[in-house]
């Protein structure tokens, strides 16, 4: 098996993390950028309550030439009317001011509390600091910028794969509010391939596809959702089938994280549907199983309780072509429905559910489509997390 790629920025990527004071400690404000212009693809949530970073990254992203990004931990700055507008514009400007390139070329993610105006004398003071510094202060590594992201997360969050000699790395945060619609939560990918801007928006759009749209904690969908992929072509060309197949498995890879360390979770949860109508069909069931509190709270304690699969499996009441008789349930390798399991096998499938990755597979016995969504066990902890949030 070949060695894994080391975890650095690939070729003409440099960051810098510091700690700004949006949290009591740890460093709270990372930039990643490109000394080369890019190419870039970025992806939004759909909330109508989108944060003005959201708002501001949509109109910069068009131009698919972003090269930095730069990241706000513990305060969302949603919610706050013009001067929530006007200070992340700020922030922005004094980003680009430090990298020397176009305000467009700046994308900024911002992502905590929700109602809270950013703390601006303290940023603008952070900022103003690492300007002094110049290129010097840019000599943060991936791990020191996942981390820096951080909210409610207990673990930072990278992946990172090779296309012939290109590399691709990947950040990511997020472990609650965290149902992504059209996005993730915050997710970055940086590579020296060389891409059009087609081949990265058709790249990134397919591995959010299979990766970050099925995956989902809480059923809730965040105000500042963003995924971004920046391409500076410093590693040359690449074959695009090769790379679009890397960002795929690198995507998935932070999707397993990010479900793993959901709010409070002790165990991931992969829930497929097969033998569904079409695609749509097979990831909407198989969300309504992942996000059932029942299915979740029994896989939390190792209860076999298939009732509540099928449960979630007969919510989707607008998929009349449903038949109870065609739906098969297995825990593992094992089928629990209709075929319901003897006591000797009950043993063997609480043992299963002990452990700290659960399967459920549903087949709706319709047609050739399947899919596969990520999600995590409810517990008390997510409870405590959430009651206390900003207290």
């Amino acid at each position: 098996m070949p060695d894994e790629p080391p975890l650095t920025w690939p070729e003409g990527f440099r960051a810098y993390t510091g700690h700004a004071g949006l949290r009591d400690q740890g460093d709270d404000v990372s930039v990643v950028a490109s000394d080369r212009p890019a190419v870039s693809a970025a992806m939004f949530t759909r909330s109508r309550f989108a944060g003005p970073a959201v708002r501001l990254g949509r109109v910069n992203a068009a131009g698919q030439r972003v090269r930095a990004l730069g990241t706000l931990a513990q305060n969302a700055n949603v919610a706050t009317g013009r001067q929530g507008e006007e200070n992340a514009a700020e922030v922005v400007h004094r980003i680009a001011g430090i990298l020397g390139i176009p305000e467009d070329e700046v994308l900024l993610g911002s992502t905590g509390v929700i109602g809270r105006p950013l703390p601006m004398e303290a940023l603008r003071t952070h900022l103003d600091g690492a300007a002094r510094r110049g290129p010097s202060a840019f000599d943060a590594g991936p791990l020191d910028v996942a981390r820096a992201m951080m909210t409610t997360d207990t673990r930072p969050k990278t992946a990172v794969r090779t296309v012939g000699r290109a590399r691709v790395v990947g950040v990511a945060k997020g472990v609650g509010m965290l149902e992504p619609d059209m996005a993730t939560m915050l997710a970055y990918v940086f590579t020296d391939a060389e891409l059009s801007p087609a081949q990265s928006d058709a790249a990134l759009r397919a591995a959010v596809d299979k990766s970050f749209h099925c995956l989902s904690v809480d059923t809730d969908t965040s105000t500042s959702d963003t995924v971004t992929l920046i391409a500076n072509g410093a590693a040359g060309p690449v074959e695009e089938a090769e790379f679009t197949e890397a960002l795929a498995g690198l995507c998935l890879d932070l999707t397993t994280q990010l479900a793993r360390d959901g709010e409070g979770a002790t165990k991931l949860l992969r829930v497929t549907v097969g033998r569904a109508r079409d695609a749509e069909q097979a990831r909407r069931v198989a969300k309504s199983v992942v996000n059932s509190p029942l299915v979740k709270t029994a896989v939390h304690g190792a209860d076999p309780n298939w009732g509540r699969v099928v449960m979630a499996v007969g919510k989707n009441t607008d998929d009349m072509d449903i038949d109870p008789g065609l739906v098969t349930v297995s825990f593992g390798e094992t089928e629990v429905y209709p075929e319901e399991p003897g006591a000797d096998t009950l043993d063997r499938l609480v043992a299963a559910m002990r452990r700290d990755e659960v399967d459920i597979t549903v087949s709706l016995g319709l047609g050739d489509a399947a899919c596969t969504v990520y999600g995590c066990d409810l517990t008390e902890g997510y409870i405590r997390v959430n009651a206390d949030y900003t207290s």
